[in-house]
This record gives structure tokens, C-alpha cells and sequence, in this order.
């Protein structure tokens, strides 16, 4: 595997199928200004967040290095030896740039969060959700478990955590995602999945909302003891996420834009879109015979659900091979 490996990329794939999903993205957030309500959810829930996974699948892939071409490609063109040698600014302009359009966005938790999820992977010691929020590193410990606390077990600590002063003094947790997964029941599937809706829609339009935050006042508060440098590019990230929005509302002259993108953007993760079968599984709560945990795990429903997920559904493969 690894000399193909060494030779591959997808820069002539990869690149021009997130400029489509990105254009699409755009063009019809701009057309669900005519939409009534139900009509912009099932253009979200098909092919906008269809675009969205595939946006955050090539950023995924940019960011492991397998959408441009890498040092060891054998007789590169003197394109491509100009590619190579710029590769690290263009594979983090890539990763900015083409996380727009989006209603929250992938950046941060990609820039910041995902290549630590590959080495911290199931091992408390290393870090728990609290330790993410009271970190002083510039990276996330492991990024993923931003979002996994929806829907699975986590070991370690939990957070963030906040001191009340008022009427009593008392410590609080205040993870939404982990508040909802506590209130999940065997044998109740249904309701398990109406709680994790709820709970993840409701904490991504927080994140929507801490966005203008953060870009107003340059600091995101969430994570207090982030160093400048991680302050500094979430908001020059945040304002330029705000300036695109606030300017597709404009050229629709229309809120509605910003639902399509909401919509896009969490659709996919949640019941009962298919896609939601590979975003809850990936790293469930599963145990083998033996009671040892499963950590990680692929979704396998065929060709047409690979490339509706584009490949984000192999994820016991992405951890093996990242």
C-alpha cells in the first residue's frame, strides 16, 4: 500500500469536487430564498448536506495530506514541483477557504482538533472533554469528542464546567450533548434518537450564534486559556464565516440562507438521514464478547452510500490508514 500511497493525491479530483460542492452550497443557499420552510429542509436534506459531508470530507482529506501531491511523487512536472514545495500554505488555505459556505463550519475543529483525535483515540489518560475546555495548547487534546459526547460513553472527566455563585454556590457542568446522551435508555430507540436531535441542533446553533461572538469581540469563551494565537485565527475565521453569510442574506435578500446552511450542516448527523447511520456509529458505545470496548467502526451499505458519504463511511480503514 504505501507506494501507492506515495504517489497518489487528488488534486485534480478531490479539488475540483469541493469548488462543485461549495458552488452548489452557495447557489442554492441564494435560491431557498423563494422556498417556503419544508421545501429548504428537503433541499438540505439531500443534496445540500450531501455537499457538506463532501465539503468536509476533501478538508478532511486535504488535512492528511492526500489531496495534493506529496514529495515523494516520482517525476513531478515543474507544476507540481511549485505545488510541493508551497504545499503546507496551500493545504491550510485550502482548509479555510473551502470550509465556506457553511453555517458553523469545519475549520477550527480540523485545524485544531482532528489530528489529535488519531492519537488520543480511547484513551482517557491522555484527555477528557473537560481537559478540552480548560486547555492552555493551541491544539484540541482530541477535537472529536466536541461532538461525540452526544452519542457515546465518554471516560474521563466532563465539561465545561462553571462556578455559580448565585443562590448557592455550586459547580456545573454545561455540556448539552452530555446532559442529552444521560437521559438515552436501552430499548428506547425512538426517544434516544428524538433526544440527540434535539440536543445537537440545539448546541450547532450555539455554535452559530458563538460565532458572532467571536467575531465581535475576537475571543472565544468557551475556552478561556487558549493561547492568543488560537484566539487570533478563530476570530479572523469567525468574521470571515459572518462576512459570507451576512452576504449571501444579502444577495437573497433573505434570512433563509443561513436556515439551508444550518440544515445542510446537521441534517446528514442526525435520524433518519442515512448518513446519520455512519456519524452515529463511528465511534459509538459498542463492546466486544469479552466486554473490551469497540472504539471505532465502519458503516458498509454499498456503492451509492459510499459516494453519498464519500468515503467518510470507511472510518475503521481512516484510523487504520489516516
Amino acid at each position: 500500500i504505501l507506494p501507492l500511497e506515495q504517489q497518489a493525491h487528488g488534486l485534480f479530483a478531490g479539488l475540483p469536487l469541493l469548488v462543485v460542492a461549495n458552488f452548489c452550497l452557495a447557489a442554492m443557499a441564494i435560491r431557498s430564498a423563494s422556498l417556503s420552510i419544508l421545501q429548504i429542509f428537503g433541499l438540505a436534506a439531500l443534496p445540500g448536506s450531501m455537499f457538506s459531508l463532501w465539503q468536509l470530507q476533501i478538508l478532511h482529506d486535504s488535512l492528511h495530506s492526500s489531496l495534493l501531491p506529496k514529495p515523494t511523487i516520482n517525476n513531478p512536472s515543474s507544476f507540481m514541483k511549485k505545488l510541493i514545495r508551497r504545499r503546507k500554505r496551500i493545504q491550510k488555505s485550502i482548509l479555510f477557504f473551502g470550509s465556506f459556505p457553511s453555517a458553523y463550519g469545519y475549520y477550527l475543529y480540523l485545524q485544531y482538533g482532528h489530528l489529535t483525535h488519531h492519537n488520543a483515540l480511547g484513551d482517557p489518560d491522555k484527555v477528557s472533554l473537560a481537559a478540552l475546555f480548560n486547555s492552555t495548547k493551541v491544539d484540541f487534546e482530541d477535537g472529536d469528542l466536541l461532538f461525540a459526547v452526544h452519542r457515546m460513553k465518554l471516560l474521563g472527566d466532563i465539561g465545561p464546567k462553571v462556578l455559580l455563585k448565585w443562590p448557592e454556590k455550586k459547580e456545573i457542568i454545561l455540556s448539552i450533548g452530555n446532559a442529552g446522551f444521560n437521559c438515552w435508555k436501552e430499548g428506547r430507540a425512538v426517544i434516544n434518537a428524538m433526544i440527540f436531535t434535539v440536543t445537537f441542533m440545539y448546541e450547532r446553533m450555539m455554535l452559530i450564534m458563538n460565532d458572532f461572538v467571536v467575531a465581535l469581540m475576537g475571543k472565544n469563551y468557551f475556552f478561556p486559556n487558549k493561547p492568543e494565537r488560537f484566539h487570533h485565527e478563530g476570530a479572523m475565521y469567525a468574521r470571515c464565516a459572518v462576512f459570507i453569510r451576512l452576504g449571501l442574506c444579502f444577495l437573497a435578500k433573505s434570512w433563509k440562507p443561513l436556515l439551508f446552511l444550518y440544515l445542510s450542516e446537521t441534517l446528514w448527523s442526525i435520524p433518519p438521514h442515512p448518513c446519520c447511520a455512519m456519524f452515529v456509529t463511528n465511534h459509538g458505545s459498542d463492546v466486544d464478547d469479552d466486554g473490551n470496548c469497540i472504539p471505532s467502526s465502519s458503516t458498509y451499505a454499498g456503492r451509492w452510500y459510499s459516494i453519498l458519504t464519500l468515503g467518510t463511511n470507511y472510518h475503521v480503514e481512516h484510523h487504520d490508514f489516516p
